[in-house]
């Protein structure tokens, strides 16, 4: 069985890690009703998809 011959130090592993990161979700605005939703999604405010109505919603 495979053991690593000396303990890898914690800065090393660290280093390693350094792109490990949270980024944030990306957003766009609705063509329609300008509020910001995620990507190739339906807008919950207005309910359309690609300028056209998907969801009836009460106005």
């Amino acid at each position: 069985m495979a053991v690593p011959f000396r303990k890898i130090s914690k800065t090393r592993g660290r280093k390693r890690r350094t792109h490990y990161t949270i980024e944030a979700s990306t957003t766009v605005k609705c063509p329609k009703c300008g509020e910001m939703i995620k990507p190739h999604r339906v807008c919950p405010n207005c309910g359309t998809y690609k300028n056209k109505e998907v969801i009836k919603t009460e106005e």
